[in-house]
């Protein structure tokens, strides 16, 4: 099972704040991160240990950033999802309405599935909303950028 078909989505949104929150060298504290996302500091921490445990955060000194394989994950996530969307709106839904769908799917389809519809959808280069979707060629395991 690959690394995103593991995470929960509200594991995923941690993994998203800490991305957002932690700058450069330095990470996010956990009431800082706790507070984002609306919960106490064990839940916070609860989800933490998770996401450190798949290797996608590391901690130190009470704070939290991004590991190398998290900020390939949540790059690998944002082409599910816009990937996703295009197929979706393919199909007759708004950019609205493909944007929730997207969201029911986005962590259970596998890279390869990604791929497939990728290449059905003749390599789009922008989701619905205009965002763009990273080539094929860019994604961790197909091509320069290694796994």
């Amino acid at each position: 099972m690959e690394t995103l078909q593991r995470l929960t989505r509200r594991q995923l949104v941690t993994l998203q704040s800490v991305g957002s929150l932690a700058t450069g060298e330095r990470g996010v504290p956990l009431k800082r991160l706790a507070r984002s996302l609306h919960v106490q500091p064990p839940t916070a921490l609860a989800h933490i240990t998770v996401l450190e445990g798949l290797g996608l955060v590391a901690r130190s000194r009470g704070k939290t950033q991004l590991s190398r394989r998290g900020v390939t994950t949540l790059r690998e996530y944002v082409r599910h999802h816009r990937v996703a969307e295009t197929l979706f709106s393919e199909a007759g839904l708004s950019p609205e309405e493909a944007c929730v769908a997207a969201r029911e799917v986005d962590l259970a389809i596998s890279h390869a599935m990604v791929e497939k519809v990728c290449a059905v959808e003749n390599h789009p280069v922008r989701c619905p909303h205009g965002a763009p979707i990273d080539p094929c060629d860019l994604r961790p395991g197909t091509g320069s950028s290694g796994r």
